[in-house]
């Protein structure tokens, strides 16, 4: 599919030419839509559910006898057809890890200690995720269901801290929230935080108005853009990923505006913030890949008033969102529905054309993302952009801080984990920006 050389992608044949958008009634293929014609998604869409191929056990009806096979897992992890590398990509040893779980030289059967506190970070989350699938009511029995989830997940991440290696190797944070959501769906869970999404969804679209016009009526340049920023770190906070702030929203919800208001003072841990005005003051990318990350505020109040400012400008502007739900993370199809009910009848974000604005299915079903695994649409729509955007903390920190691009690349994120706060020395809820020009 790449061709040789210069590691840009190009569509097989088959898919026919981008400017026929690939149809997502085809629940096998995956799709982006060109916001300058109009498209209203068929009845028939829907998601694509990877086929049940995990074992999570050795003996029939036995929670105590758990065994991720390795080969098995292997296979589920494989069962995304067409998955391609992100052709910006520039470092040839990429990994999807920033934070390094262990080293050559520790005990491949002795948990070291960042292991534990991650393994231990999943745990304390299990609570959190039994309790939205107990209230999931398009799946009979949940109730049992989310008990069963909470049980198996468990004792996966127990038999590991016990031998990190009894499975083949060594966990890391990719393959842990693999499992997770393969145990959800085996279950029958496709999309325990719905409720909470539409929710956040929908008091979020009622301020976006709000919201833009303040960030209009801001005159000077940079300090519009510094707004924006800090718009996208409030927004960012939204993630019921957190135990945390999974507590608080389900208790208290949080103020939009007076979070921007009450963000950590600069210098945040990583604060590239005044590049970032230098470079908006005197460059004006051409296409930009924005990876996103959260519903609710997140995207609607943070992600899209900066995309607006960035097709005001003149870029055209490609959001890349998940192909399938995870945690409270925004998807493909939800996306589109959001951006058609803000959208006016001239098809204008307020007051802003959307016709150069793209939004792809990432190929993604975690909250973090492994750049060597995007899906064929998305490859090929990022070959010509001269600006990638990661947004969030499990894809702009935990999984790709460190990522290096052939073109200009930004990280932006708040931390929201202790852990991750740990390894980079700061305080939590500090702020991430991280932009790197070529």
């Amino acid at each position: 599919m790449r061709s040789s050389g210069d590691n840009k992608f190009t569509l097989p044949a088959s898919m026919g030419k981008v400017k026929a958008m690939v149809t997502p009634t085809q629940q096998t293929q995956r799709s982006f839509v060109p916001w300058g014609r109009r498209w209203n998604p068929p009845s028939s869409m829907s998601f694509r559910f990877y086929a049940s191929s995990l074992t999570l056990s050795t003996k029939p009806n036995s929670l105590s006898h758990h065994n991720v096979h390795s080969k098995t897992v292997e296979e589920a992890m494989e069962s995304t057809s067409q998955l391609v590398p992100f052709p910006l990509l520039l470092n040839t040893n990429y990994k999807a890890s920033t934070i390094p779980w262990r080293f050559p030289s520790d005990d491949p059967h002795v948990t070291t200690p960042t292991e534990l506190s991650w393994i231990n970070l999943l745990l304390n989350l299990i609570p959190s995720y039994k309790k939205r699938a107990e209230s999931d009511t398009s799946v009979p029995d949940a109730a049992n269901k989310a008990e069963k989830f909470a049980q198996r997940y468990a004792e996966i991440l127990e038999n590991f801290k016990k031998d990190p290696s009894s499975q083949g190797g060594p966990p890391d944070i990719l393959f842990l929230c693999k499992l997770r959501e393969q145990v959800l769906r085996e279950l029958g869970f496709r999309d325990i935080f719905k409720k909470v999404k539409d929710e956040e969804n929908a008091k979020a679209i009622s301020l976006f108005e709000n919201v833009v016009r303040l960030n209009d009526a801001i005159e000077d340049e940079g300090k519009r853009l510094e707004n924006l920023v800090r718009g996208i770190f409030a927004g960012n906070i939204f993630d019921l990923g957190s135990a945390q702030l999974a507590e608080v929203f389900s208790k208290d919800g949080m103020s939009f505006l007076g979070t921007c208001e009450n963000l950590v003072p600069r210098p945040w841990v990583i604060d590239d913030l005044d590049t970032c005005k230098m470079k908006w003051s005197k460059k004006s990318w051409k296409k930009v890949i924005i990876f996103v990350d959260n519903s609710g505020a997140d995207i609607i109040l943070g992600i899209l008033p900066f995309a607006r400012e960035l097709l005001r400008r003149g870029s055209q502007v490609v959001l890349a969102a998940n192909d399938l739900p995870s945690i409270n993370d925004v998807t493909y199809s939800e996306l589109i529905e959001i951006i058609s009910t803000l959208k006016d009848e001239e098809g204008c974000l307020m007051g802003v054309s959307t016709s150069n604005l793209l939004i792809a299915n990432s190929g993604n079903d975690l909250p973090i993302i492994d750049l060597t695994r995007v899906s064929q649409e998305l490859a090929y729509l990022a070959n010509d952009a001269d600006l990638v955007i990661l947004e969030g903390m499990g894809r702009g920190i935990e999984t790709n801080l460190y990522a290096q691009f052939k073109c200009d690349s930004l990280k932006i994120a708040m931390v929201k984990h202790p852990e991750v706060a740990e390894f980079l020395g700061s305080r939590l809820y500090d702020c991430v920006i991280k932009y790197d020009s070529v």
